[in-house]
C-alpha cells in the first residue's frame, strides 16, 4: 500500500496530532477527536461548527479558526462522528450566543449531530441550530442519504456563516444566512480512479484506465454514469452543465466558483478546468465574483474534481471577503 503512514488505526489519532502540532489556533479536546480554536470558546459570539468522517482533509479542522469555524469533529475515515463527540464539541464551542451546526447531509452525521445537540443541551447547551448542506446535484438519494449530498460547497456555508457570527449577529442571522447559500449553491463531482481507504488498502470501486465515474460522492461512492475518458474541456463542460441548470443560472448573474480537487490531481489540472469553466461562464453572460481552485473538499487520494457553483449577491460577496485565518484558508484585511 502506497500510503505515507504507521498502523492504519492509528490513522485519525495521528493526523490530528500533527494538526494541533503545525497549527498554534488549534486545541485538541482531551480524550476525543475533536479540535476547537485554541483561544475559544469566544464569549458573546455565535460558535459555528462542524463535522463528519476523516479522509475529506482540510475538510472539517482545516477550517477552523478566525472568521470561519469554532470547532470540528471528526469520526474514522468516511464515518461520522458519534454523538459523543458532536456533544462534546457543541459544549466546547460554546460562548454564550448559541452554536449553529453545519452538517453535510449523510444520515450519520444528521442523526449524531441531532443527538449531540440533545445531549449538549441536557449539559446547559440550550441555544443550538442545525443547517443541513445538500449541494451534489448529481443525485436525488444516494446510499448514504435521503436527499442530495452534501458536498464542496459546504465550504461556502463555513465561510459565510462563520464571517457572520464573526461580525457579532445573532443565532438567527447566522442561521439565515448559511440557508441562503444552501439555497444557491450546487456542485457535481467525477473520478478518474477510486480512493484507498487506509484501513482496507484497496479500491472502493474498480475502474479500467480508459473509464471514468461521473456523479461521484466523496466517500468512494461509484458515480451515476460510467463512460470513456474525456478531455478536461469536456469534463468541465458536462460537471457545470449540470450544476448551472440545477440552480437555472441566468444571463448578469453573479456567482463565486470552485473547481475541487479530490486529492491525488495536480493544481495544474484542476486549472486547465479552471479555464473551461471560466470561459463558459463568460459566454454565458455569467458574471464570476471569484474563483477558488484547489482542494478544499478531498476523497483521500481520488483522482478527479468537482464544480461548484454559487449564486452571490452583495451580502455574501461581503461575507466571503471578510477576514478569515485558519490552516486551510486565509483572507486577509
Amino acid at each position: 500500500m502506497d500510503k505515507l503512514i504507521n498502523e492504519p488505526t492509528a490513522y485519525v489519532d495521528e493526523m490530528l496530532d500533527g494538526m494541533v502540532a503545525a497549527h498554534d489556533g488549534l486545541r485538541r479536546l482531551d480524550g476525543t477527536d475533536v479540535l476547537v480554536r485554541a483561544d475559544g470558546p469566544v464569549e458573546g459570539k455565535v460558535a459555528v461548527v462542524t463535522g463528519g468522517g476523516s479522509g475529506h482533509e482540510p475538510t472539517h479542522a482545516g477550517y477552523v479558526g478566525e472568521g470561519m469555524l469554532d470547532g470540528a469533529a471528526a469520526g474514522a475515515v468516511f464515518t461520522s462522528p458519534t454523538a459523543d463527540e458532536f456533544s462534546a464539541l457543541i459544549d466546547a464551542a460554546d460562548g454564550g450566543a448559541g452554536v449553529l451546526c453545519v452538517v453535510k447531509n449523510y444520515e450519520g452525521d444528521v442523526m449524531n449531530f441531532d443527538t449531540g445537540a440533545e445531549m449538549a443541551g441536557m449539559e446547559g447547551v440550550e441555544d443550538v441550530e442545525q443547517v443541513v448542506v445538500n449541494d451534489d446535484v448529481a443525485v436525488e438519494d444516494s446510499l448514504y442519504t435521503s436527499g442530495r449530498r452534501g458536498v464542496c460547497g459546504t465550504i461556502l456555508v463555513h465561510k459565510c456563516a462563520g464571517a457572520k457570527a464573526a461580525a457579532g449577529a445573532d443565532l438567527d442571522e447566522v442561521a439565515r444566512v448559511a440557508e441562503k447559500v444552501v439555497d444557491n449553491v450546487g456542485t457535481m463531482g467525477m473520478a478518474l480512479t477510486s480512493c484507498v481507504t487506509p484501513e482496507k488498502g484497496e479500491e472502493t470501486f474498480d475502474l479500467a484506465d480508459d473509464e471514468m465515474e461521473l456523479g461521484i460522492g466523496i466517500h468512494g461512492e461509484p458515480g451515476v454514469e460510467r463512460t470513456e475518458t474525456a478531455s478536461a474541456d469536456e469534463v468541465a463542460d458536462t460537471l457545470l452543465d449540470h450544476v448551472l441548470d440545477d440552480l437555472d443560472v441566468a444571463a448578469g448573474e453573479e456567482v463565486v466558483t470552485i473547481v475541487n480537487g479530490m486529492g491525488g490531481t495536480p493544481l495544474s489540472e484542476l486549472y486547465i478546468v479552471q479555464r473551461r469553466v471560466a470561459e463558459r461562464l463568460d459566454e454565458a453572460g455569467v458574471d464570476v465574483h471569484d474563483a477558488w481552485v484547489g482542494d478544499y473538499m478531498t476523497s483521500l487520494d481520488m483522482k478527479g474534481c468537482s464544480v461548484t457553483v454559487c449564486r452571490v449577491d452583495d451580502e455574501l460577496k461581503e461575507l466571503l471577503a471578510a477576514p478569515a485565518e485558519t490552516p486551510a484558508l486565509t483572507v486577509g484585511e
